[in-house]
């Protein structure tokens, strides 16, 4: 808050500037995080947030997925770099059911940069060009954090938003579970319900031949967007579904993945694979 200097002469203009910065402008860094409901800026702010996440791309961009040049075997996993993703998958044949928990992380949003951050669960995406998926995203755009949960089957649709009250230190489930041709994709917000959903697709060509636990830097019509600084993201109590067998990440041929730049720096490190083989933490280091 500024230093109010004349008092005596004028109360209610220093009044009225201090509440203005306290409740309108955030930090001096332009660092902030409220939900769409929340954001300064009201509605219409909220509905240009909206529009721009139909044009993204998330999940499907195998040609700069994997870049397996010289893929290193540690303790029996595979450690390969993309230019999108951070986490894990788990290769196959035949999954039906991929899901993980997490507390929605916060985000530290620059006012110059619009930048994006998408945690979600998902089966195909790694070597198909099928992708059946949801979660929750961080959208920083004109220093604000807008956070949702969403969900998407590519080809056949764009990400579709569903809740736009996700907050950090929401408690968020997602899964996808197959049945047949059928698909059913849900997001549980424990903390704020209202962005909760199951929907029930299909889908009579997807591959089916990897589940996925991402942290990603989503794409639009000009390439692989901002990463949004969102600090230290954990999934955990992650469960899959391969055939007739039921595990963890680490019960399947998993893969773990570190996103990259153009130049090989790191955007987004995962850590290894819990004890339990069913959780890790990605971390952000830079946006480009």
């Amino acid at each position: 808050m500024p230093r109010i200097r004349n008092f005596l002469l004028y109360p209610v203009m220093a009044l009225l500037a201090a509440l203005g910065l306290m409740l309108g402008l955030g930090s001096a860094g332009g660092a902030s995080t409220a939900s769409a409901s929340q954001a300064p800026g009201g509605a219409a702010a909220a509905r240009a947030a909206i529009s721009t996440l139909r044009l993204l791309k998330i999940g499907h961009h195998s040609p700069n997925l994997r870049v397996p040049a010289a893929p290193q075997e540690i303790n029996g996993v595979s450690q390969v770099e993309s230019t999108n993703w951070s986490g894990y998958a788990d290769t196959g044949t035949g999954f039906s059911q991929a899901a993980g928990s997490w507390t929605e992380p916060s985000a530290s949003c620059s006012r110059h940069t619009t930048s994006y951050a998408a945690f979600w669960v998902g089966i195909d995406g790694y070597s198909s060009s099928t992708v059946e998926q949801d979660g929750t995203i961080i959208e920083c755009l004109r220093g604000q954090a807008y956070q949702y949960s969403w969900w998407e089957m590519y080809p056949t649709n764009d990400i579709q938003v569903v809740g736009s009250s996700v907050a950090a230190g929401d408690s968020i489930t997602a899964s996808v579970v197959r049945s047949g041709t059928g698909y059913t994709l849900a997001v549980t917000d424990s903390t704020h319900p209202a962005n909760s959903f199951s929907t029930n697709q299909s889908c009579s060509n997807c591959a089916n031949s990897s589940a996925e636990w991402i942290a990603e830097a989503p794409s639009g019509s000009s390439g692989i967007l901002p990463l949004a600084d969102f600090g230290s993201w954990t999934e955990s109590g992650a469960t899959v579904t391969e055939g007739s067998t039921k595990g963890v990440i680490s019960s399947f041929t998993d893969d773990e993945i570190t996103m990259i730049d153009s130049s090989g720096l790191v955007k987004a490190q995962p850590s290894a694979l819990n004890g339990g083989g069913n959780g890790f933490s990605a971390t952000w280091e830079r946006s480009n």
